[in-house]
């Protein structure tokens, strides 16, 4: 098989907005679909904010959830943002999901609160409990842990102190 026709093969067996994204010169893996058919995108997150106004703009208007997860103990803590593109027939929306895997050290992810404002509590959600710094964010700090708490509770590496302290209580 030539490289034109292997080309084309990887094109046409990839999702919809896979292709699309190769198109356009977006980097990114293809990771699949879920069990309802809703296709995943890994970006890179330096890539992340230029691949989100397109898709706004490509009419992915919802960011219908953004959650984090942490992949392994000391592996890599994950960024998920559920888009859909909402039109005229409401039974047919187009979803797609993009995954963020950053560095435990410096995980950094641009804030897409300036396409999405819907953004702002989740995000702040991720840091708060993972340790995600959205960069960009307008008010990211801790949304469920007081100031004052050390650590990421939802990392799997996470040691829980042997002592809990009632604050603030009367």
């Amino acid at each position: 098989m030539n490289t034109i026709n292997e080309d084309k093969f990887n094109i046409e067996t990839r999702g919809r907005l896979s292709a699309w994204s190769t198109r356009h010169k977006f980097s990114h893996r293809p990771l699949g679909y879920d069990y309802r058919g809703v296709e995943t995108l890994q970006i890179k997150s330096q890539e992340w904010l230029s691949v989100a106004v397109a898709l706004y703009a490509y009419g992915f208007n919802y960011l219908r959830s953004q959650c984090a997860y942490d992949s392994t103990p000391g592996g890599f803590p994950v960024s998920v943002y559920h888009l859909t593109q909402i039109r005229d027939q409401p039974d047919q929306p187009e979803e797609v999901r993009i995954k963020i895997f950053v560095p435990r050290e410096n995980p950094i992810v641009p804030s897409v609160y300036w396409v999405w404002k819907s953004s702002d509590f989740q995000e702040r959600e991720s840091y708060d409990m993972l340790g995600i710094i959205h960069q960009g964010h307008p008010h990211l700090r801790r949304i469920l842990m007081p100031d004052s708490w050390v650590g990421w509770p939802l990392r799997k590496d996470y040691v829980v102190p042997n002592f809990y302290e009632l604050q603030d209580a009367y």
